[in-house]
């Protein structure tokens, strides 16, 4: 398949030489070749000097997919295999003891080089999520290193619903998986069942392991609420750490259900209540009844999507916050998170802000948490930090 050649509009190539690995379509000035989703696509500047070299869809806003910005360098199957290799070399630094810790992120997008794929390990079961149509026709050789290199043959492949709308990802497309629905792993020395089929991402929140342990580290004797508590990740790890009770909120019924299973397989002891329920209004009805709680955990799904939802999602996210804010008790814990990559760490400290001036409570920040370094972030790439989280004392 022949190159297509990108040129940019005039004065858009700085990201690009900066190492950004995205070029969406407005800053695309003209095609040159045959456009075809998965081509070689050399991206130009305006006056026709060699920037990068990346993957195409001609029909989607995300245009090209950046990977090398050495010119001698083709995107083949050697590319790829060394970009597996550099990735998996991380982490078997980062992990060396996987009777404690054996499940973590294994290949985090534009972070290792590999935009477009998100591999997480499960003890020897590794979940992929692919969000790029153009890497499709290179994802057996990548998974295939990716399985040589953990040591299995037991993998599970899903397009993400994203790219399913955003660039007509063909699912059937995908090399089939091999994986099985539930794999049993151990985080921090606490055991989960992860549901591969009908879990959230690729089936498990890895990237909260160390906030748990640090939010854990301030449930001693503390009645604790966690909204959105999924499976229980939260909760175990207070429980553990001498939490006086315990109760978690979410709306959906499965997750409870393992939530509570989880409590039982780590012989946790404290008390632990779970409600189904949407949870804004479960923290008003608490409200209303005078409810207080020592310690709060707010850990929401993505409020914000993309520019155009931020207005919005930073109301929703200080309504949660101003509502726990007046439940906790005086001295009381908040734990309050985002994963929404398009609010930045300054935005929501902002907002944390504004809720508490409408709580009429004084909140101090005690520790600034993010994300874990199996998630890094890529400094050309504000994007690939998405995970922003606060624990406050609310007076």
């Amino acid at each position: 398949m022949e190159p297509v050649v990108i040129r940019l509009k005039r004065g858009r190539e700085r990201p690009f030489v900066h190492g950004h690995p995205w070029v969406f379509s407005g800053a695309v000035d003209e095609f040159q070749g045959d456009p075809v989703v998965g081509s070689a696509a050399e991206v130009v500047a305006h006056d026709g000097a060699w920037l990068a070299r990346g993957l195409l869809h001609p029909n989607a806003a995300l245009r090209v997919r950046l990977y090398t910005r050495d010119q001698a360098q083709p995107l083949d199957d050697a590319f790829f295999a060394a970009r597996v290799d550099a990735a998996c070399a991380l982490r078997e630094r980062l992990f060396t003891e996987p009777e404690r810790t054996n499940a973590y992120r294994l290949v985090f997008s534009e972070s290792d080089g590999l935009s477009g794929l998100v591999v997480d390990r499960y003890a020897d079961v590794l979940s992929a999520e692919v969000s790029s149509a153009a890497l499709v026709p290179f994802l057996p050789n990548i998974l295939g290193r990716l399985a040589e290199r953990a040591g299995t043959q037991r993998i599970r492949v899903a397009a993400s619903d994203d790219a399913v709308e955003r660039e007509q990802l063909d699912p059937a497309a995908l090399p089939v998986s091999s994986a099985p629905a539930q794999v049993r792993i151990v985080e921090n020395g606490f055991r989960f069942d992860v549901d591969l089929r009908s879990g959230q991402k690729t089936g498990f929140f890895l990237d909260q392991r160390m906030n748990r342990v640090r939010v854990a580290s301030y449930a001693r004797g503390r009645k604790m609420l966690s909204a959105y508590c999924y499976t229980g990740g939260f909760e175990v790890c207070a429980a553990a750490g001498g939490a006086a009770k315990i109760v978690g909120v979410d709306r959906s019924e499965d997750a409870l259900a393992r939530a509570k299973a989880h409590h039982a397989l780590n012989r946790t002891t404290a008390p632990v209540e779970y409600l189904k329920a949407d949870v804004p209004d479960a923290l008003r009805r608490f409200r209303d009844a005078g409810e207080t709680f020592d310690l709060v955990v707010l850990d929401p799904p993505r409020f914000v999507a993309n520019r155009a939802q931020m207005e919005k999602g930073l109301r929703a996210y200080k309504d949660i916050n101003l509502l726990a804010m007046k439940l906790l008790a005086p001295s009381g814990i908040l734990a309050t998170f985002s994963c929404s990559g398009q609010v930045s760490a300054e935005d929501f400290k902002t907002m944390v802000g504004w809720a508490s001036v409408d709580a009429g409570r004084t909140v101090r920040i005690l520790e600034t948490l993010g994300q874990p370094p199996d998630h890094p972030v890529l400094a050309v790439f504000p994007e690939s930090e998405y995970l922003k989280g606060l624990i406050c004392c609310v007076e």
